[in-house]
């Protein structure tokens, strides 16, 4: 029986990519409740207790936290795959719980902030300055060398970020990444050329595990440009067994740039030809698209959301253990990316239930709903995940299962008319 049976959480999110991470804690025996505004969010239904609270709105989630305390006394809280480490770190502050700090959070939530904090303590970032106006957009960007990326400081699933290159609009860039930011903060950062990279580490004080180290695949960005839209990845990195060791010494000292004593660093890397990996961003929660509940799990064994709720809870995490194999199983995903229109029908996805070597599939919308032209992660309409004896025969599945599904899309449909994607429909896994 785990430690964790018994044990009160609070999550602070209930969207389909947090379900998963919620089921996974129910099985280890501990008793939940979700926030979230959305009074129909799937994670509910894995709670005992519902509070309705935008996981945005920090002071009206930290409110319902208070009055849940009281009825239900709560013992750690946490978030997952949901981007709202200040809404989970003023809650553990208020109810006196262990968690994230406050300064940590307030990095975490502002890019700006962030690489300047990394930057004061010499942890390599790529270039970056603030731009307030239009005006100093276009100095900015008639100093440096294009490409260079646009993004808002406080956006989130790569809402707003765009690749400037020559030919690209300024003041459409200007305003497309400027809709995206609720703070209306723009940053403007050097595009580094390199493999790209995610990772996933649980750190404490010195010693750092990092389970999650994985290729990101950009085979997409020639039709998504100047979107910068990711397609999937491959765990472990081709690359992990050189870099790792640099990668645990970077994640080590953004940590320490950060103020983060205990706890998960979501890497966003880039490796430099001569400089070694760079940090683009970090984020102090549990990773979304499947990273952390799913990929890391078959790739490696090790369970982040097990070690994250036992930290939310006080309990002792075991940082060794969450080290990953030697021998890691590879595992790859590739997302559903149909073009835009309203959906007739989807072909070919039940039958993935039966090819060899696909662990997990599922669909972001159904016939009658909208795919929105590709502009930010969120717009993908699923994904599959696939294991293989090697690399290449784990890209080569997730691929061809990607490709054996056909979407019947009416190209032309009224506009305003969009509707919101539903839970997921989920096969294997």
């Amino acid at each position: 029986m785990s430690d964790l049976a018994g044990h009160r959480l609070l999550v602070v999110g209930g969207g389909a990519e947090a379900v998963p991470g919620l089921e996974r804690l129910r099985a280890l025996g501990a008793r939940l409740a979700v926030s979230d505004r959305d009074a129909q969010a799937p994670g509910f239904a894995c709670a005992e207790e519902r509070v309705v609270a935008s996981t945005y709105d920090v002071d009206a989630t930290v409110r319902a936290a208070r009055a849940l305390d009281q009825r239900w006394p709560v013992d750690g809280v946490l978030c997952i795959a949901a981007d709202v480490p200040l809404t989970v770190a003023a809650v553990a502050h208020a109810l006196g719980l262990p968690g994230l700090g406050l300064v940590a959070a307030r990095l975490a939530s502002d890019k700006l902030a962030m690489k300047q904090a990394l930057a004061a303590h010499g942890v390599p970032v790529p270039a970056f300055c603030d731009v307030s106006s239009l005006a100093q957009l276009r100095r900015a960007v008639s100093r440096w060398e294009l490409p260079a990326v646009l993004k808002p400081v406080d956006g989130r699933g790569a809402r707003g970020v765009l690749l400037l290159t020559q030919g690209v609009d300024l003041g459409w860039a200007w305003e497309t990444a400027l809709a995206a930011s609720p703070s209306r903060r723009l940053m403007l950062e050097r595009f580094v050329a390199g493999p790209q990279l995610s990772s996933e580490s649980f750190v404490r004080r010195d010693q750092i595990a990092t389970p999650g180290l994985a290729d990101r695949n950009y085979e997409a960005l020639a039709r998504t440009a100047p979107y910068v839209i990711e397609d999937g990845g491959l765990q472990p990195s081709v690359h992990a067994a050189r870099v790792r060791e640099a990668v645990d010494d970077l994640v080590r000292r953004t940590a320490v740039a950060m103020e983060i004593d205990a706890g998960i660093v979501k890497g966003d890397l880039v490796l430099h030809p001569r400089e070694g990996p760079v940090v683009i961003e970090v984020a102090a929660r549990l990773s979304g698209g499947s990273f952390c509940t799913r990929t890391i799990p078959l790739s490696t064994g090790v369970d982040l959301v097990e070690a994250v709720a036992r930290h939310a809870c006080g309990l002792t995490v075991d940082v060794a253990a969450l080290r990953p194999p030697q021998r890691m199983r590879p595992v790859a995903n590739r997302y559903f990316l149909p073009p835009p229109g309203r959906v007739v029908a989807i072909e070919g996805f039940e039958a993935l239930a039966t090819r060899e070597g696909i662990a997990h599939a599922e669909l972001a919308v159904r016939p009658g709903d909208v795919v929105r032209p590709l502009t930010d992660h969120t717009c993908r309409a699923g994904s599959v995940i696939a294991t293989g004896d090697t690399d290449e025969q784990a890209v080569a599945r997730a691929r061809d299962a990607v490709a054996s599904v056909r979407f019947v899309v009416e190209s032309h449909f009224e506009e305003g008319t969009s509707h919101a994607a539903v839970p997921g429909h989920r096969l294997a896994g």
